[in-house]
């Protein structure tokens, strides 16, 4: 009898612990096996909007970005020289081939861009003075694309900071966010956005083509 009790003893140990066992395992393979790298920003909604996405997808990816302070965009920086702008932004966006300003005293509540556009519209026949394929104007109701420039405008005093991808910085009516397929940025009262990038600039939202004005490249509008 003792011996028997003996048996059964062991044998209930062994069952324990091929239980807990078990347990373990289960716990282990529920655990993530990756993990974003070091330093990286989560970027809800990751997938940047193609064309012909809705204004609403547009500005849902846009919002969904890493707010930043603005308050850090107020100056912009040429050949080492920091000159203040006031109430005025600058930004650059994609190692510096999308830079965009706010000109308030010359261009109203406007964002002004220079793009370095691989294929950039050509200078219409009205066109005058230097051509500046990759100016754009974005105020909201009116995108236009290409220039013809007798001087640099606000680039003037240089370039802005560069927010990070995934970041978004909001001013005004607008709010922009950064992204390794280009910079998007939304325009609340007119609920209009468009994509800069060297592939191009992309309208969404009312904008729709419309024959450009003298002077201008290409044109949309709501």
């Amino acid at each position: 009898m003792r011996v028997a009790a003996l048996i059964a003893v062991s044998l209930l140990v062994a069952g324990c612990s091929h239980t807990v066992s078990g347990h373990s395992q289960q716990t282990q393979s529920t655990t993530p096996t990756s993990a974003a790298p070091s330093g990286s920003r989560p970027s809800p909604g990751s997938i940047a909007p193609a064309a012909g996405a809705a204004i609403s997808d547009v500005i849902g990816w846009i919002e969904a970005g890493h707010p930043v302070d603005a308050g850090h965009y107020h100056n912009a920086t040429r050949d080492g020289a920091t000159t203040p702008l006031g109430d005025d932004i600058a930004f650059t966006a994609m190692a510096g081939k999308v830079s965009c300003m706010t000109d308030a005293k010359h261009t109203g509540s406007a964002l002004l861009c220079l793009v370095d556009l691989t294929n950039p519209p050509p200078p219409p026949a009205t066109s005058y003075g230097e051509w500046k394929g990759g100016w754009v104007d974005f105020d909201g109701v009116n995108l236009q694309v290409g220039a013809s420039r007798a001087d640099p405008g606000p680039f003037l005093n240089g370039n802005g900071p560069e927010p990070a991808n995934g970041d978004s910085l909001s001013f005004g009516d607008y709010r922009c966010r950064a992204d390794h397929a280009g910079l998007f940025c939304a325009n609340y009262a007119h609920q209009s956005a468009a994509r800069f990038s060297p592939a191009g600039v992309q309208p969404f939202g009312c904008l729709r083509p419309t024959p450009p004005p003298d002077g201008v490249g290409a044109a949309f509008s709501c």
